[in-house]
This record gives C-alpha cells, structure tokens and sequence, in this order.
C-alpha cells in the first residue's frame, strides 16, 4: 500500500513544521515499523531519521505515542500507536502525523515530547508506607471485590500521555487520578489517603496542565481504557482532605 506521511519536524524550542514522505508500506507492518522503513530510506540518503520514543513495542510502556489525523495513537480504540497496524489505513491515504502538544510537554525532537512531569506527580504522592522486607501474606489484608477491581482497572494507566494531548485544556486530570485511585482504593494505600491527593493535585497543577471541563476526550482517546469515574473520585478525595484541612 502506498501512503503519503506529513510529519513534523522540530528540534527542540526551534521553530517546527511538516515534511512530506512518500512510503510503500505492507498491511502488515505495524505503525512503529512503517516508521522505520522511512527511516532506513532517509538514513540511506544521508538525512536525518524521524525521531520518535518507543521501547517495548507491546502496549505495556507507555513510552509510544503522537497523534495520527489528529488523534492520539491512530485510529483504533484502545490501542497504542505501537500496536496499531497499517492494514487500520487505505492505500492512497495521507497521515498527519505530529507530537502530543502542551504546554506540559515540551518537544524534544520531531515526535517526541518530555513527559517528566507526570513522573513528578507520581513522585509527590504514589507511594504508602510500609516496613520493608516485612510484607505480608497476599491473604492477610482483606479486600473488597469491586474495591480490588476498580484499583486495578485504575493501576493500568502506562502514563502515555493521550489524555492530556487529547483535552482541549491539556488537562492531567485521567493520568492523576488514575495514579490516586489504584492506591487509595485498597487498605494499604489509607495513610497517605488525604496528603496523597492533595500532593498530587498540587504538583499536577504547578507542572503547568489545565483543568477539567468534563470534555471526555481523555477517556475515549485513552490505550486502557481508564474511567472519567476516577475523576469524580480524586475530587471527592481532594474535597475530603481540604476539609480536614491537609
């Protein structure tokens, strides 16, 4: 199949824009794959390849992700761009490919963008407290069916970043409060319950991302699937813990 690539190219704070690739592609291959076949033809005339972050290829990283014709990680529902195929395309398409944008994520080079700051969110509050090397019995800690369920529905966010790229505020609210609830959910995570989202939030607010407006898109772009019912939960958590004054 034979498509058209418009691609951005920027490096770093300079100014970006987009160039043109023709590819000759398989069905086959998978969207990551298509990319390198550009890259070997560019490496092969001497200019410079595309540069995009990827590492397992697998959905389970995090690491992939720039939007296709304006979606973050291509066409299909939950799915990473990595895990997305070119049979998803028609011969004779033309792709708009360009990096996650906000003001959050800074560009890098090209595709990639610098998603530091959710590791700053996680590091300001997703952790609890326990004796290390003393852990317990996986039995010992009772927990409740739909209490586990949603914990771990909410524990597997991979921190892509499709959800801020995706809101019209560039908004971190799914991320954040996909990382509050897996914890504050279980019996293990209740110490640090009220600081924890208020750090959070706190972090998330001054790393520069908007706020929510109810607009979706997070959750409907989102590669797993996370909830808009966590926000409602982080929020109640945050009210809660304002009003025990943490």
């Amino acid at each position: 199949m034979k498509l058209t690539l418009k691609v951005w190219r920027q490096n770093g704070a300079s100014a970006g824009g987009f160039t043109e690739y023709p590819v000759d592609a398989s069905a086959d291959m998978s969207f990551l794959e298509m990319l390198d076949v550009v890259n070997e033809g560019l490496e092969a005339k001497g200019e410079e390849p595309i540069a995009f972050d990827h590492d397992c290829r697998e959905g389970i990283c995090g690491t992939c992700g720039f939007m296709v014709d304006g979606v973050a990680h291509g066409p299909e529902t939950e799915t990473t761009i990595c895990q997305t195929h070119m049979r998803s395309f028609s011969d004779g398409d033309t792709l708009v490919i360009e990096p996650f944008r906000a003001k959050a994520f800074p560009i890098i080079k090209d595709l990639m963008v610098d998603r530091s700051a959710f590791d700053r969110i996680i590091e300001s509050g997703g952790y609890i407290s326990v004796r290390t090397g003393s852990a317990p019995d996986a039995h010992v800690v009772g927990v409740n069916k739909s209490d586990a369920d949603a914990a771990f529905d909410a524990a597997t966010c991979i921190g892509c970043g499709a959800c801020v790229a995706s809101c019209p505020n560039a908004s971190a609210m799914l991320f954040t409060s996909a990382k509050v609830s897996h914890l504050g959910l279980l019996p293990q995570g209740q110490v640090e319950r009220s600081e924890r989202v208020v750090s959070m939030v706190t972090t998330m607010d001054a790393e520069g991302f908007g706020a929510c407006s109810n607009h979706g898109e997070c959750a409907a772009v989102c590669p797993k699937g996370i909830h808009l019912g966590n926000i409602a939960r982080m929020n109640r958590d945050l009210v809660i813990a304002r009003m025990k004054g943490k």
